[in-house]
């Protein structure tokens, strides 16, 4: 009976991130880095009330002020699953992330426990390592039990059975390697930056994160029924300064996935008119706009509309182009149309063959 639950669960979230994918098909991207930011709990549920505070006020509070730092970017869109003491569905969070097409999703909790626990640590969705990770997945899990129809909209989830936990992973892990990058990157900020106890970046089974199809983490900001703890995360200073951990790390996380590169190639002298109208068969000319850790798709929505898009493994980085021409005067007008479009530090680069050339090289080359 447990395992017919199970597999109705998974196809039910089969037809969901199917569906999820067409929309994100459909709808076109525009220029914005989109993060969606998820205060847990809220409304009939207050979630953890260690120490005498709430966690669903405490999470709200620091999700607006790291919302109203990303806003300082015109690069960056913020998309809130809730702005005020409301009460949202677990899987409607998910909704409100695929629909947007977000970039990434970050879910902002707090912890509790009956000893001397405390510390901040930063969850991406996975098996369970520990005892401990199945019983916080389980906590957190458990907001379903205030839906309506909740066996229903998970299938018969049921958030206190290991073996429904464990089936979240099921084809899940698209986006693990980035989840775990963010993860590192805001407990890094937390401990290094913060001063706060390292309880590291864990796996466990969050149905919130697995409604998502997106890099996605779940921060646990602190333990509320610690003394000192609590008090902190229950200050404004507090939850200013975790905020602002969290907003460096995605903006780190950002830079690093569009991580633009100088250009080596770059010749001094103006080219004649012989070099510049010249058409050689054996050269290409392309517009490097960006370069990156990470491999990207290369669709329009994530290069600022821009079509014709080519990627290059050079060691451990990938490099983006655009357009191709055998002409240095097409290429001036292809490296206009980069920077017209969002990427001021576009730059030409040459092929000959296949094989990187210097740009004055290239030049010679047309000029003779």
């Amino acid at each position: 009976m447990q395992t017919n639950k199970i597999l109705v669960f998974l196809s039910l979230i089969v037809v969901f991130v199917s569906s999820s994918f067409t929309k994100i098909q459909d709808y076109q991207k525009g220029d914005k880095f989109i993060v969606v930011l998820d205060a847990g709990h809220g409304g009939r549920d207050p979630g953890t009330m260690g120490g005498g505070y709430k966690e669903k006020d405490i999470a709200l509070k620091v999700v607006l002020s790291i919302g109203k730092e990303l806003e300082k970017n015109p690069d960056i869109e913020v998309i809130y699953t809730r702005k005020k003491d409301v009460f949202v569905d677990l899987y409607k969070r998910g909704q409100i992330a695929n629909k947007a097409n977000a970039d990434l999703f970050i879910s902002v909790h707090c912890n509790s426990h009956n000893s001397q626990a405390h510390g901040a640590e930063t969850f991406v969705l996975g098996t369970h390592r520990s005892q401990t990770n199945l019983e916080i997945a389980k906590k957190e899990n458990s907001v379903i039990l205030y839906e309506q129809d909740y066996e229903k909209n998970y299938g018969g989830f049921d958030p206190n059975s290991p073996e429904s936990v464990l089936s979240l992973m099921l084809g899940q892990e698209e986006y693990l390697d980035q989840s775990i990058e963010l993860a590192g990157l805001i407990q890094n900020k937390f401990t290094r930056e913060l001063k706060r106890n390292d309880r590291k970046v864990k796996q466990a089974g969050f149905i919130v994160l697995h409604q998502t199809v997106m890099p996605s983490v779940l921060i646990e900001l602190g333990f509320l029924s610690h003394k000192k703890e609590g008090a902190y995360l229950n200050s404004k200073k507090g939850q200013q300064e975790m905020a602002l951990a969290i907003k460096d790390a995605i903006l780190k996380y950002k830079n690093n996935l569009y991580l633009n590169v100088d250009n080596q190639f770059y010749v001094q002298d103006t080219p004649n008119s012989q070099a510049v109208e010249a058409v050689l068969s054996d050269v290409t000319f392309k517009i490097q706009i960006a370069a990156s850790s990470k491999s990207i798709e290369t669709k329009p929505y994530n290069f600022k509309g821009l079509n014709n898009i080519s990627k290059v493994k050079e060691n451990k980085l990938y490099r983006y182009f655009y357009g191709e021409t055998s002409t240095y005067s097409t290429a001036k007008n292809l490296e206009a149309e980069v920077k017209q479009a969002g990427f001021k530090t576009g730059f030409i680069v040459a092929f000959k063959n296949g094989k990187k050339i210097s740009l004055s090289e290239a030049l010679k080359l047309a000029a003779n």
